[in-house]
């Protein structure tokens, strides 16, 4: 099976440069090192990966300690959109 291509939103971006500097790194850290290498191959299933219910499209999203990474995944053009970072206090309002 053929690596899915990371496409990261405006939206994400956006919320990425919105975090507390040391946030920031680690994350950053952890989406390079972690979380993009895991999703490329496999974005379907792992254990910090949950489908999130009633949404369309079928959204994903990816633990990372108190933070979530949502994304969506376009399985025919092979390309995976991370939607968006937030805290998870806020993430499910």
């Amino acid at each position: 099976m053929p690596e899915f291509r990371i496409f990261e939103t405006k939206e994400f971006l956006k919320r990425l440069a919105g975090l507390q500097p040391r946030d920031l790194k680690r994350i950053q850290r952890k989406l390079r090192e972690y979380v993009y290498p895991q999703l490329r191959g496999e974005p379907f299933f792992g254990r910090n990966i949950k489908k999130l219910q009633g949404y369309s499209p079928d959204t994903w999203r990816y633990r990372i300690g108190v933070f979530r990474v949502f994304y969506t995944v376009d399985a025919e053009e092979g390309i995976l959109y991370i939607l968006s970072v937030d805290l998870r206090r806020d993430a499910y309002r």
